[in-house]
């Protein structure tokens, strides 16, 4: 968030924070959801870049479209170990998988 749109609801009365402020998280907790955030995201650019529809990924899975949807949207009931497997069957790499949990920079004015 912009340090003046911060400054702004933080005068109009507003509490600011981030989802792990918000939620209670512990370090660890909130490290733990940014890094299944960051495995469905990059689930969802290994299946577009192989041009399949969630549906072809699920037949590949063994899976339904409705799981492959929930996977990509980073639903809690989800795990990691399922979002890796995923990853794996679509060709990805270790080290692929290890570049998309690196956070990337995010752009000048971004909220």
């Amino acid at each position: 968030m912009k340090a003046t749109k911060r400054t702004k609801l933080q005068a109009a009365g507003w509490a600011v924070g981030d989802a792990a402020n918000f939620l209670d998280l512990s370090p660890a907790e909130a490290a733990y959801v940014e890094l299944k955030l960051s495995l469905s995201q990059a689930l969802r650019r290994w299946r577009s870049t192989r041009k399949l529809t969630q549906t072809g990924l699920a037949k590949r899975l063994g899976s339904s479209q409705s799981r492959v949807a929930k996977m990509e949207a980073g639903d809690p009931t989800v795990s990691a170990d399922l979002l890796l497997r995923s990853l794996l069957a679509l060709g990805a790499t270790s080290k692929d998988i290890a570049s998309s949990l690196t956070p990337q920079r995010r752009k000048a004015g971004a909220t």
